[in-house]
């Protein structure tokens, strides 16, 4: 299992792009997804809701458990994954790819997320 380096990862298990104009991709890494299982049903925020680092903001269910989902920012919503909730297996087959989770305006990066060296230590993948 290889985590991008160009993400940053937060210790609940999330992944966040470099801000492009002001907006990152947020999604869980594959070690979450695999933990998790199969995932069967999403439940993303919505455009315009604000998320704030370390709250929950939505919800993963799978065949094994249901597990919040944490914001690693502080933002808007501007784009949720609609494919992800209309094919949530898309976490578990795509987790760095298709299936990304939702797109957030922040003004800025929360000084506590991991590089991916700091996080394959921190979760042992």
């Amino acid at each position: 299992m290889s985590n991008p380096q160009e993400l940053r990862y937060s210790k609940e298990h999330e992944w966040l792009s470099a801000a492009a104009d002001g907006v990152s991709t947020v999604g869980i890494t594959e070690h979450a997804a695999n933990a998790l299982g199969d995932v069967v049903y999403v439940q993303l925020p919505e455009v315009g809701d604000t998320v704030t680092a370390g709250e929950t903001c939505g919800e993963l269910e799978s065949t094994k458990s249901v597990s919040d989902l944490y914001s690693p920012v502080t933002g808007e919503v501007v784009e949720a994954n609609q494919d992800v909730v209309d094919d949530p297996a898309l976490v578990n087959s795509a987790p760095f790819e298709g299936g990304w989770l939702f797109k957030v305006r922040t003004s800025e990066e929360p000084a506590d997320l991991l590089s991916a060296a700091e996080y394959t230590e921190f979760s042992g993948s």
